[in-house]
């Protein structure tokens, strides 16, 4: 259970997040993950990185009921420094990542998906942005990489999820395809980038980096100070409350 990394011959490096029961990461698995993506990068044997997961889905964003169960914000800003963490090494990982993405993508793991440089996907897998319904805001700057800007706002305000199948036509999923082949999908298409001079490559990654319109990182630094204000205001326990059946907000609910 964890983060593990597995550096194979060909210059893939796997990545793997295992969480039970539905990856949701705790405060120190975001920044686990980030350190792996981080070592993944300084290490010149590594081509490109593969980001996976095991069991029912890719990933299900933070551990709310650790959030619940923490006294004080101490949780709570963990998870939003551990995200911004990740996230960021995510983009600026510096070769190629491939999510290859099973199942639910939710909350982080959009913002996960949404900085890495290749998508693909099995067929039962579906992303989604949660937040407002926990009382929280983040991850749109991820989602507006999947989806253009209106759809991705209807999926943020009504928390609803869109099918992979479906972005392939918006050109953020590059493929999907059965359950079964997702691991090979990934594989087959990280060895294709992973044959390539990593030297060049490298120059390539940051090269693109360089010429976004959208520097995502202070972007969602700006959505994580709404979260803030909601969490201050008492907002954000209430509704996680009801999520997770605790008492934190007070008040006997």
């Amino acid at each position: 259970m964890g983060i593990s990394s597995d550096l194979r011959e060909d210059g893939i490096r796997v990545l793997t997040m295992d969480y039970p029961p539905v990856n949701a990461l705790p405060v120190q698995g975001w920044f686990d993950l980030a350190a792996a993506l981080d070592e993944a990068g300084r290490d010149q044997h590594t081509h490109v990185v593969v980001l996976r997961a095991e069991g029912k889905g890719f990933n299900a964003g933070v551990d709310i009921k650790e959030m619940q169960h923490t006294e004080g914000f101490d949780a709570l800003i963990g998870a939003n420094k551990g995200c911004f963490a990740a996230f960021k090494a995510v983009y600026e990982c510096s070769v190629p990542v491939i999510a290859a993405v099973n199942g639910f993508c939710v909350g982080g793991g959009v913002g996960l998906v949404g900085n890495a440089d290749v998508v693909v996907a099995s067929d039962d897998a579906y992303f989604g942005v949660p937040e407002v319904k926990q009382g929280a805001l983040g991850a749109a700057t991820h989602m507006a990489r999947l989806v253009p800007q209106h759809l991705m706002r209807t999926l943020y305000f009504t928390a609803r999820t869109i099918k992979a199948a479906d972005l392939v036509q918006h050109g953020s999923v590059y493929e999907v395809v059965p359950r079964d082949r997702l691991d090979d999908a990934a594989l087959a298409l990280a060895a294709d980038i992973a044959e390539k001079d990593t030297r060049v490559i490298r120059a390539a990654k940051e090269a693109l980096n360089g010429i976004d319109p959208i520097d995502v990182n202070k972007s969602y630094r700006f959505e994580q100070g709404f979260t803030m204000e909601l969490n201050l205001a008492g907002v954000s326990d209430e509704l996680r409350d009801d999520f997770a059946g605790t008492d934190k907000a007070g008040g006997g609910r």
